[in-house]
Parts: structure tokens; sequence; C-alpha cells
């Protein structure tokens, strides 16, 4: 008997498993299993209507919800029982950071679209009751609310003092900081007990570019004095991307040597607005080899069930690091995470598309049982896992098709006569989209040779190949040994773009040196010397931006390649002999080709940073005198601008 009702109970769930549908006597119908109670066994399959059978649907769902004890309304079909409530208390946000929100804010929901306090309260105490033990509030910024330490000391209310009957077990807060400080002790004195302060740079420079805003001082301020307070736990939740902030993950690990904190190094991921591409992310093993190549000795550590942090602990360290994988080593078979949004919106996958509107059922005044039948559905409804991250960028899959129309005409010309393929009206085509990831765009020939040299990078499925396969197969280098110096050396035999390859090349130590001059009036000239310019400070800010800009040579200058750089020095001097800032860029790597193209992609960056934090002081600034110094290394010998 027990066998059968638990059949009957997957049945009742998933009724359009065993439905089969055909037509008798011009009627629809519908195959459903009836079950006789006083034995084991199916009686037999009996056909009904099949508008009688979606009639019951609804009462079959609440039936299974109220009676399965195998179903509780938090588990899904993949037997995940959902025990975190992140719940999102505003869309505001005081900050403008560069990769999630336009410098100019988002379109906000009305008020009176987003849920109340006591409509916040309501869902929670739901959630709780059915087996939520915890409960992190997000935002936007959730501290901009000013009935925060309310709603914490309501939700501390849920939980239980006897350890013996479920409630909530802790209340956690996602912010980025920069009120933290004045807020803790209200928010301590409301029972808080977990703080994640989201901070990608340990650079006060650097955060102001990142944010868009000032703050840095007070966001670490925050953190020490919510460690000095008492809180429990304290993480820091740090994005890191190729190009921003990369180089400093092992400053943040050193952090860790002195400050019990937790940081956790978060895989860059895509959502709708932020322009993701996947060359701008940087996976956790990356990552790792990088710790590792500074801290010799870690430990991998235990870590819960649920945890969506892959943790470690440098040897002798007072806090811990971790890395949040959701690109590359995705973590939804262990997912307990359920969100509402600040307008009430229910989405069981952060990923996932579809929510429903518990501030709409609410409203309607429909009972908690009601609420709970819509909770469950949505649930029940979880996929087994989001899409795969490549899939997850709209770039990706236009790039996608852009590469399998290059491939298709590469393989259907193959046995033609015709022995070049243009292939630029594919380029253009894609090109019609701003969101197109450039660097996959800018296909340097269309030679039938170059294709066939390439043919490898087209052949294997699309969906297994890396944005790192693709970027060495499809990218070639620049000069070569025996190039004639009255002849250019990007372009093909018919004239268009190409690059020469450069891949026999031997691997040695290259440098170069560039320098140029930002001219300034006597007012520009003054405000910079005295750090008075509104903007900030002009030649730290012009500084990193140099260095950055280095970095990104081969995504902004289409025939230059991408190597590893081990070495960007940019110095920034004030002569006022003729007030002028003189800009120094110094690059170096091993590699098979050289970085000119670098270091005067440095200097120019620089010097157009200064010139636009300084425009608003006068008309007459200018730049000049942008120029390779010296370049080393490299089969076509030592260039110094003195023997040119």
């Amino acid at each position: 008997m027990a066998a059968a009702k638990s059949f009957y109970s997957v049945v009742q769930l998933l009724p359009h498993t065993l439905r089969g549908l055909h037509r008798l006597g011009g009627v629809r119908l519908a195959s459903t299993v009836k079950l006789q109670e006083s034995n084991d066994s199916i009686e037999h399959i009996e056909q009904v209507p099949l508008h009688q059978a979606q009639q019951s649907r609804l009462e079959q769902l609440r039936y299974t919800l109220k009676h399965d004890a195998n179903g509780p309304v938090l588990m899904d079909t993949f037997n995940r029982k959902h025990t975190y409530l992140r719940i999102s208390l505003t869309e505001k946000c005081n900050l403008r950071c560069t990769y999630c929100m336009p410098e100019e804010g988002i379109e906000l929901t009305p008020t009176d679209s987003l849920l109340t306090t006591e409509e916040i309260l309501k869902l929670a105490q739901l959630f709780v009751k059915e087996g939520v033990t915890k409960i992190r509030l997000t935002g936007g910024e959730p501290l901009v609310r000013r009935d925060i330490a309310e709603i914490i000391g309501e939700l501390n209310k849920l939980k239980s003092s006897d350890p013996n009957i479920p409630g909530l077990e802790s209340i956690g807060i996602t912010t980025n900081g920069t009120t933290l400080k004045r807020k803790l002790p209200l928010l301590k004195e409301g029972g808080l007990d977990s703080i994640n302060v989201s901070l990608d740079t340990l650079n006060p420079v650097r955060f102001e570019l990142i944010t868009r805003r000032r703050g840095w001082q007070r966001v670490m301020d925050g953190i020490m004095d919510a460690i000095d307070i008492g809180i429990p736990t304290v993480k820091i939740n740090c994005v890191v991307m190729n190009g921003m902030n990369e180089d400093e993950i092992c400053d943040f690990v050193e952090l860790t040597k002195d400050v019990p904190v937790d940081v956790r190094f978060i895989e860059y991921m895509p959502f709708d607005g932020n322009k993701w591409n996947e060359n701008k992310m940087v996976s956790y093993q990356s990552m790792l080899k990088t710790i590792q190549s500074q801290f010799p000795i870690i430990h991998r550590l235990e870590d819960d069930p649920n945890h969506t942090s892959k943790g470690y602990r440098v040897d002798g360290h007072a806090g811990k690091f971790g890395f949040i994988t959701s690109m590359s080593d995705h973590f939804c078979g262990t997912c307990n995470r359920v969100r509402i949004t600040a307008d009430g919106n229910l989405k069981v996958c952060l990923f996932g598309n579809s929510e429903v509107s518990l501030r709409d059922e609410i409203r309607s005044q429909k009972s908690d049982e009601e609420l709970l039948e819509v909770i469950g559905a949505a649930v029940k409804r979880k996929k087994k896992q989001h899409a795969d991250f490549f899939r997850a960028s709209s770039n990706f899959v236009k790039f996608q098709c852009v590469i399998y129309l290059m491939r298709q005409s590469f393989m259907e010309s193959s046995n033609s006569p015709q022995s070049n393929i243009d292939v630029m009206s594919f380029v253009h085509v894609a090109t019609m989209s701003e969101d197109v990831n450039d660097n996959y765009l800018l296909c340097p020939t269309a030679n039938h040779s170059f294709y066939a040299q390439q043919q490898r990078s087209f052949t294997a499925p699309l969906h297994h190949q890396t944005s790192r396969t693709f970027t060495a197969q499809i990218r070639n280098y620049s000069t070569g040994r025996n190039a004639r110096y009255n002849q250019l050396t990007h372009v093909d035999g018919t004239g268009k773009a190409s690059m020469v390859d450069v891949s026999a090349k031997e691997v040695t130590t290259r440098q170069a040196v560039a320098v140029g001059k930002v001219h300034l009036n006597d007012v520009a000239f003054h405000a910079v010397k005295k750090n008075l310019v509104k903007k900030g400070d002009v030649l730290s800010v012009a500084k990193i931006a140099g260095i950055m800009g280095a970095k990104q040579c081969s995504r902004l200058i289409p025939l230059c390649h991408d190597i590893a750089l081990s070495k960007i020095a940019l110095d920034l001097i004030l002569n006022e002999n003729d007030n002028t800032v003189e800009i120094k860029a110094s690059v170096a790597t091993n590699d098979r080709t050289g970085v000119e193209m670098e270091a005067l992609t440095g200097v120019s960056i620089a010097a157009l940073t200064v010139y636009d934090m300084c425009k608003a002081l006068g008309k007459d600034n200018w730049i000049s005198d942008i120029k390779l110094l010296r370049k080393t290394g490299g089969a076509s010998g030592d260039y110094d601008v003195t023997d040119a």
C-alpha cells in the first residue's frame, strides 16, 4: 500500500508525464492512473476527458502540497530543499558601478508597486514556517532604507530560543558598505548575524573609477568596525574582471593575514544590461593559480553542503578566502536559494527568467494556504541547472552565429574553383549590433588559405570551445624578420587587413618605452599641482587609466595581438618650466612579439585622461609628442629614438 501511495503522489505531481493524448469518438482524452486504495496494485487505467483533467490539476497540486510528506512546499523535483531566502528591500543604490549600472542610474519601479514593510515581513514569516532558516537582505543597497534596523528587529523575532523548535537561524545583509559604519550599532542590536560587503578594489582611486563615487575609506572603516563590534560573520565579495582588478587578487588574500574576514572572489556573471563578455571573466582556476604563485602554502577548507564558495586559507592567516564559481563550475546541484525581488516577484533561480508575483497574490487577499500553493508550484518548476555560461551571454550567441556562417561559407567554397572567400559581409552584419563582442568580429583576412590554415578552430562543436581557444586560434601577430621596410605587414596579397603569423619566432624578453605630453594652461596646471580638480586626483587617476589601457591594447587596436604582460610602469611628472604633464610608460613581456603598441596605448590613455579631467578648466590644453622612445628584444633588433 505504501508503494502505491508513493506512486500516486508522483502521478499527481507530474500529470504531464503519464498523459497520452488521442481521440476517441471526437473527444480528446487523457490517460490517468486510478489506484485501488484497498490493496497495493493498480486496478486499471481510466480514460477521462482532457478538460476535466486540466480543471483538476490545481486540486491535485493542492492535495500533493498539503498531504505528501515527501514533497514539502520548498522542495523541488530534484529533492533540493530551499532553506535560504534572499529578499531585495529596494532597487535604489548610492553607487554607480561601471559593470552594474549606467552613470545616470536606472528607471525605478513606482513606490506603490514595491513590497511594503508589512508585506516583506508577512512573506518572511511564511517562508520560515515552511523551513527557511536563513534570510539575507539585499538591494539595490539595502542600507538606504530608513527602516532597515526595524525590519531586522522584526525578523529576529522569527528565531527560536528552543533548539528543538525550528525557526530562523541567521539574518544577513549584503551592502556596499558606504553607510555601514554609522548604522552598525542599530543593526547589531536588531539581531544581525552576517554582513557581506561588496568591495572590488583596495585602491581608493580605482574604487572611484569603478563606482563613480568616493567612499572607499568609509567602506573599509565599516568592515573593521563590524569585526570589532562582534558581528559573527563578515565577508568581502569581490567581483574579479580582466582589465579591471585581477591584479589585486593577492592583495585581498594578504588582507586576510591579520584581519579575520572571509574574502570571496566572484566570477563575473552575465546580467541584463551589464554587457558581459567572456573575455572579462577570470575563472577560479586562474585566480587560484595566481594566489599560489605568491602564497605556496594554502589549505582547502571543508565547505558546508549548500555553500556557494570553495574555501581556502593561507597557512597562518587569521582570515580565509574562497571562490564563487557560478560560471566555470556551477553549484546548481546543491542550490537551496530562492529570491524575492523588491517588487515582490519570486525567483527560484538567479539566471532564470521565470517570476511569480507574490505581491499581486497578497494584494488580492489570497490566504496563506493559497500563497503556499503559488510558491510550491514555482519551486516545483525549478530547473536542474541554469544555462551554461557561454549560452547565458547574448554576445557569445551572436558570435557563434557569425562563426557558423563563416564556417559554412568556407566548407561550401572549399569544393569550388574560387580561391578567395569574402566574409566581410558576415562581419558587417554582426557589427550592426553594438552588443556583439568586438574581439571576434575583427577577422583579419578573407583569403582562402587563411581559413584552410585555421580550419581546426571551426571544426569542433562551437559550444565546446572556450574564449581562450578562439583567441589563440583566430588571432595572429605582427612583424617578422623578413618583412621589407617599404611594405605594409598587416595586409595580405589582396590588400585586405591581415596579421602576420609569428608563431615560429622564439619567445624572448621584450621591452618598450613610450612618452608623451599634456600641455595645460596656468589655471589647470595649478589645480593639478594642488590636487584641486573637482573630478579627483588627476595624476593618480591617469596613472591607473594608463595601466588599464596598456592591458587592453589588443581590444582597442584591431590588429594587435593578445599577450601576457610581465611589467607595466607608468609615470606622470609635472614640469613647471612649460606647464606640462610628462608621461612615460614602460612595458615588458616574455613572448614572440614586442610591446611597442602597449606602451604607446598606455601613454595615450593616460594623456586623454588628464585632458578629460582638466577640460573644464580651459579649452587651450592640448596633447603632443606621443612617440616610442625605445624598444629592446626581438628579431628586428633594439631601437632608440636617438638612433632613429
